[in-house]
């Protein structure tokens, strides 16, 4: 079983053909408010999915918290469950909630359903790149460059930019023996832009010898973020 971020499909891929078709999924928070599940054999006839629920019923909605039809991005909300209890966070429970359905409850992600009622998550909201107007999600970048052989972990974030407000950055962390420098970077921008539309194609790339994650896998985003915000605002906690 594994969890944590979404398994770039490559990867994924991978693992069921070293192991098996005996790896599940499943996309759930500690707050306990839904959940879904995979087994292989539907993931390999859904690829990149993270599930149908198993827990809760699943909703998709826009901005006003109106449901979205099948196949559009939205924020993911579980309902029928009970909605996150934060502790001494008012502000976080109510922003928790959707805005015209106060018992669906929502950890903060972005995703899709498909017509069978599996579940495909984009990112994290509070990810989210706003480049000159347009919406970008890292997410896909970074399963794009985690494929590349030279590259053991990566993070991409939206860092200040004067024209556009913020700019497509990556931050990677080489593989072991592979060396940091510009012909690198190089390689992996042109990897990218083979892979990616321009617009999600990092405009910079970092290099950093460890990515700060915990030990159940998350990447802490906000620790790179901080290193390029300071006391800018940004939307990543």
């Amino acid at each position: 079983v594994h969890a944590a971020a979404p398994c770039p499909v490559p990867v994924k891929e991978q693992m069921i053909e070293w192991w098996g078709p005996i790896i599940d999924e499943y996309y759930a928070g500690s707050e306990g408010n839904g959940m879904t599940w995979v087994r292989s054999p539907d993931w390999m006839t859904h690829k990149g999915t993270v599930g149908r629920a198993v827990y809760g019923e699943v909703h998709i909605c826009d901005e006003n918290g109106d449901e979205v039809p099948v196949g559009e991005e939205g924020q993911v909300y579980f309902g029928g469950t009970n909605p996150p209890n934060y502790h001494n966070a008012p502000d976080k429970n109510a922003a928790a909630l959707n805005p015209k359905h106060p018992d669906w409850s929502s950890l903060g992600d972005v995703g899709k359903l498909d017509a069978d009622g599996f579940l495909y998550l984009t990112d994290r909201k509070a990810f989210m790149i706003i480049s000159g107007g347009v919406n970008i999600y890292p997410q896909e970048t970074e399963n794009v460059l985690i494929t590349h052989p030279k590259v053991a972990d990566v993070a991409v974030i939206g860092v200040p930019d004067e024209e556009f407000g913020e700019a497509v950055k990556a931050v990677v962390q080489p593989m072991p023996g592979i060396q940091p420098s510009d012909e690198l970077a190089a390689e992996l921008m042109e990897f990218c832009l083979a892979n990616l539309s321009k617009l999600k194609c990092p405009k910079s790339i970092d290099f950093d010898p460890e990515l700060p994650r915990h030990p159940t896998g998350k990447l802490y985003k906000r620790l790179i973020r901080d290193r390029y915000w300071g006391k800018k605002d940004s939307r990543i906690v």
